[in-house]
Parts: structure tokens; sequence; C-alpha cells
């Protein structure tokens, strides 16, 4: 949740320009709308069909069902200006998330969600909403930028990830992608700031759930039985040690055991404990090491008091690594829409996880903070929380910094 003392800088609407700020009603009732209807992971198919119905009713090619409910416009520049013949045209990517998550939603607002169990309590409902406020503004305007845009609308960024599969049914490829670009409203973060930085912005993501199968027996009799309860709790804490005595102080990682159940009695000796928990960390040479030394440490300790285990470990995300190029051409965007220096706050890193890292990996890209928490509105609630809410202004500044990397790339 955002400081008490964060306050939302003075928002000078007159660096976004009219034809965008003439858009902020409708980007409202876009995002409005989709909050309405909050889907889940690739059963996106309302917002996908909304998504499309937009596009062809603006002229934008575009094709669908892509990694199930994804969708990818295109939009091609018609700015003319002499340059070199051999120098191929530029292609830049702009992507946005629109699945919701599995929450009840706890706001009390018209535009509430409609989808018992389900809501959009992290922004992706904004994110599409910007997404297609830049697709009808470049569309409107294709004499402003050169060379090509792709919007990627991607499903499933919650889980289980659809980023991956759009990369492998070719969404970076014909014309191939040079760049891509990404936001995430951010409500660690106040109403007219970007976070953007080079290097790490967010986590790796991997999971592990262990099932310890001891022994049970009478409570009075534990010589009698192999506790999983007392294996499972040397685990947890052994576990901890991972961190806090294999890496470096410098680097930044976290291993969270956040489920444990055992037992069924207070006087019977569980035969089995389940654990799960995550593993979270910045740079990328930790790969596999989390998945090595957790497995060493389970198999160590059930080993000592004669139990057995079974372990399922899973890398879902790795790190979003920005390009130290692209991270320098956003930020020098986003000070033309936000007031400078406190608009912009390159220290923002989060453990959090985003499967943006994939198309990180595959082509240059930065992925930034929009800062859209408001205090004196109480849109400070923290996202995955079931009264998430943001301040409606960012989205029309959004499509401002999205519209100005456009022009500025090629």
């Amino acid at each position: 949740m955002v400081s008490t003392s964060s306050k939302p800088l003075n928002i000078d609407l007159s660096r976004i320009r009219f034809d965008i700020q003439a858009l902020q009603p409708q980007l409202v009732a876009w995002r409005r709308k989709l909050h309405q209807c909050p889907e889940l992971g690739f059963q996106e198919h309302l917002t996908a069909k909304f998504v499309a119905e937009k596009l062809q009713e603006w002229g934008i090619e575009y094709q669908t069902g892509i990694a199930k409910t994804g969708i990818v416009a295109t939009i091609r520049g018609q700015r003319s200006e002499v340059r070199d013949q051999k120098e191929k045209e530029t292609v830049l990517a702009i992507r946005a998330d629109m699945d919701a998550l599995p929450i009840q939603e706890e706001n009390d607002v018209p535009y509430r969600s409609q989808h018992d169990g389900v809501m959009h309590a992290c922004g992706h409902d904004g994110h599409t909403a910007i997404a297609l406020g830049t697709a009808y503004y470049l569309s409107q305007h294709r004499d402003t930028f050169r060379g090509t845009v792709k919007i990627i609308f991607q499903p499933a960024e919650e889980g289980p990830g659809g980023a991956k599969p759009m990369i492998e049914a070719g969404v970076l490829k014909n014309p191939d992608v040079n760049a891509i670009i990404g936001l995430h409203l951010w409500n660690n973060l106040p109403l007219g700031t970007v976070g953007v930085r080079s290097g790490a912005l967010m986590a790796a993501v991997e999971t592990f759930h262990c099932t310890i199968l001891g022994k049970g027996g009478h409570g009075a009799m534990p010589h009698q039985t192999v506790d999983s309860i007392v294996v499972a709790a040397q685990i947890v804490n052994a576990l901890q040690t991972i961190v806090a005595r294999n890496i470096d102080p410098i680097e930044s990682a976290v291993v969270t055991v956040g489920k444990l159940h055992a037992g069924t009695a207070l006087n019977v000796i569980a035969d089995t404990a389940n654990m799960s928990g995550t593993v979270r960390y910045f740079n990328p040479k930790f790969e596999g090491y989390f998945a090595q030394r957790i497995k060493q440490t389970i198999a160590g300790i059930c080993q000592s008091h004669g139990a057995t285990y079974e372990l399922n470990y899973s890398q879902l995300y790795p790190p979003v690594i920005n390009d130290p190029g692209m991270a320098e051409f956003v930020r020098s965007q986003a000070v033309t829409v936000v007031e400078t220096p406190l608009g912009i706050v390159p220290e923002c890193q989060t453990m959090g996880g985003e499967d943006m890292s994939f198309f990180l990996q595959q082509v240059p890209g930065c992925y930034f903070f929009l800062g859209s928490a408001n205090l004196s509105r109480n849109l400070v609630y923290p996202h995955h929380h079931p009264r998430f809410d943001f301040d409606e202004t960012a989205l029309s500044m959004g499509v401002e910094i999205f519209v100005r990397c456009v022009e500025n790339f090629s």
C-alpha cells in the first residue's frame, strides 16, 4: 500500500495532448465495462470480443485466437521523410494483459464486478483500455509515426502464463519486432509518477509443493512414529538459511513457505505434512540454484528422521530485465508527460513477478510502472486486494507515454 506520506504530484494535464485528453471519458468507459466483466486466464472471451469489435470498428488490422484468447493489432505509420533506402522499417510492440483474478470484489462502485468470485484486482482492465486508446489514436494519426506498431493483447498473465504461448505462436514475427514496451498501473506509486529503471525490475517466480511422508501413531507414543510435523517444521526453518547463509547479501532473494497443512487431531501424530511456497530473485544466474538447494535441504532432513518426501518444483517466470537503451528511451519520453525530477522513480523494484519477462528475453524492451494511487480519494489498496482500485486519470497518461514512444522510436 502507498505510504500515507506519499503525496501525488500536481498533475499538469497540459502535458497530455488535446486529442488524448479528449479520449479520457472513453478510456474510463472502456475500463469500467471491462471491470464489470472480468475473466480468468485463457477464458477472456468477452474481453477479446470487446477488443476485436473496437479494432474492427476503427479499421485496424488484427488477428484473434492467438494462444486461445490473445489478439494482435497491427498499425502501419505513414510519416514520410528522407531516409536510407537500405534501412529497414522498424517494428515496435506494445503489450497489454487482459486477465483478472479469482477474488470477490468488495468495492461499492457502479462498475463493480458482475462475475462472482472474479475481479480485476491488478489493473489489467486499465492496461487493456490504455492499449485500446493507443490503438485508436495511432490509427487516426498514422502520419505522425514511421514503421509498424504491434499491440499485443495477452491472456493469462496471472497464470498459467500467456506470454510464452503467444511468442511460440509467432507474435514477434512477420514482421519481426525490434523492441517491445509495456506498463503496469502501480498503486505503490502516486498518480503523476513513472517507475522506470534499467536492468532487473521484477523478480523470477518459482514455486514448490512438497509432501513429507512419515509414520503416524498415538501422540503419547512418539517413539513408534516418524512425526511428519516435526520434520516439516525443521524444513521450514532450514529453508530460510538458503538466502541467509548461501546468497551474497548484496543480492536479493526470497524463499517463502506460504502453506503448511498436517494433522487431524491433537493426540494423533500425523503421517503426512504438505507444504507449498515460492522463490523470488532478480539475478538470472540463480536459475536452477534454488531448485537444487531446496531439494538437498528437504532430502537431508527427511533422511535424518527416517521420512521420505515427494517434491514438485516449477520455474514459472524468469525475472523482468529491462534493456538499458530501451529503459533510457522510455524515461526520455515519460519525462515529457510527468513533472520532473520527482515524476521519475528509478528505484522501483519489486519481488512481484510478470511474464512480460519472456518477451524481454526475445527482444530489447522496457516494462515500467505508471503511478495510479491517490491517497485523497482512498485509492491506495494494494494489488490483489478485494478493494483494489486506481485513479483513472492515469489512463490518458499511459496513452500519452505510449504514443510518444511510438512517434520517437523509428
